[in-house]
């Protein structure tokens, strides 16, 4: 088991022969009582045959029972606050002798909190402009489009094509039986536009597909790939006018100037909210440079475990989760940076909030339960009930913790604009 030196402890400790004794016979008894020997009644052998014929096994419980309780009342009254589990180096049992033995461990490092109010954030007060709120309308737009089918004749750029198409040659193969695609579109890839312009509904063609790196879908990304598609029919996309019908048919808008005032502060929200995000990761990050302190190995291996089950279960959403084994050591190394910036993060933010008296009301956790069983649509009980169980609830409280001292950290930080290029 690796240790942080800078981290790293060890003690000597001693456990009286009185204590081995009594723990000795209580683990004696405990196998008495369900073991049968032949020639006595259930429960009613000689204690020393008993402790004869199962030493190994009553050797093994004495040990497991007593060397982490006289370690925890150790640690507790040097007032060492341990991290991780202990590694027993060496046990020293004799029979008819006290216990001896040293263990190593890891404690949580001291750190001396430097000043953290007025930390320099890069952070500027957004702008909605009215080109925001006009693409916003066209996405709505977008959103209500109907679509009329044309007669048929060779598609032309600005038509939509309705197709249908399947991969060629990919492992895990493709089938769409009905694609409606913009010829022309910014949206739209340039191989569908140019292959599709000029085929006519009903006819089939073959073509390559090159994808960019950095594409959504993963197996794509970066791939070349072979489609054969079907023409199925042409149609005309008709957007509705942008006039206070539309916006009463979005929903509780009279006009539709009221209704680009609420879009336009619905783009500041978010804009707000982003930068907000940003120069609150930035106080963070010089919390960090500030700090100097070591990190135990304990918390980086629990960190990398975190960073392991968060990319299993991103394959896991695309079904490829049983065919990947990480290599744990690897993964470990390879995070180590990101993993020891990320701890030192959380243990600084956690001391500000214990300065601040930063703390988290009943109610506040009540609220994030309530909104996650009506998304789930779950009983509000049965979900508070398996937060408590599972550990859940504490770990709500905590993130709503950590964002009120990342909004004190805010409020109290200097703010400069962007430099300007």
């Amino acid at each position: 088991m690796a240790f942080n030196e800078a981290c790293k402890r060890e003690l000597e400790i001693e456990i009286p022969i009185t204590e081995v004794a009594k723990e000795k016979e209580r683990a004696a008894e405990k196998i008495r009582a369900k073991v049968n020997l032949k020639g006595f009644r259930p429960g009613k052998a000689p204690i020393s045959m008993i402790l004869k014929l199962y030493e190994t096994s009553i050797r093994d419980e004495v040990v497991e029972s007593l060397l982490p309780r006289f370690f925890n009342q150790r640690a507790e009254a040097e007032q060492l606050n341990v991290v991780g589990t202990p590694n027993v180096t060496h046990i020293d049992f004799e029979e008819g002798m006290p216990i001896k033995f040293k263990a190593e461990f890891e404690v949580a490092p001291e750190i001396e909190l430097k000043e953290y109010r007025g930390l320099t954030v890069t952070y500027e007060e957004p702008v909605v402009t009215d080109r925001d709120v006009e693409q916003q309308l066209e996405d709505l737009r977008e959103g209500k489009a109907e679509y009329v089918n044309l007669d048929p004749r060779p598609a032309e750029l600005g038509d939509v094509a309705v197709v249908a198409m399947e991969s060629i040659g990919l492992e895990e193969p493709m089938t769409l039986n009905e694609m409606k695609v913009e010829l022309g579109s910014p949206d739209t890839m340039a191989a569908f536009t140019d292959n599709i312009t000029g085929m006519s509904p009903g006819q089939q063609k073959v073509f390559a597909v090159t994808y960019p790196d950095d594409y959504g879908e993963e197996r794509l990304a970066g791939q070349t790939v072979e489609f054969q598609v079907h023409l199925k029919l042409l149609q005309e996309k008709e957007l509705p006018e942008l006039n206070d019908e539309f916006a009463k048919d979005l929903g509780d808008f009279q006009s539709i100037e009221e209704l680009k005032d609420t879009i336009r502060k619905s783009i500041f929200r978010e804009k707000e909210a982003a930068a907000q995000r940003a120069a609150k990761d930035e106080a963070v990050a010089r919390l960090v440079e500030m700090h100097d302190f070591p990190v135990p190995e304990a918390y980086v291996d629990r960190q990398t475990e975190i960073y392991i089950e968060q990319f299993l279960a991103g394959l896991a959403g695309r079904g490829a989760a049983k065919k990947v084994r990480p290599d744990r050591d690897k993964v470990k190394e390879a995070m180590r940076g990101r993993a020891e910036s990320e701890i030192k993060a959380s243990l600084l933010l956690e001391r500000i909030a214990d300065r601040e008296a930063i703390s988290v009301l009943k109610d506040e956790v009540d609220q994030e339960m309530i909104r996650f069983a009506k998304q789930n649509r779950e009983p509000v009980a049965a979900v508070r009930k398996r937060f408590d169980e599972n550990g859940t609830t504490a770990r709500i409280a905590n993130a709503i913790r950590t964002g009120k001292t990342l909004a004190f950290l805010f409020e109290n930080a200097r703010k400069e604009s962007p430099k300007q290029e």
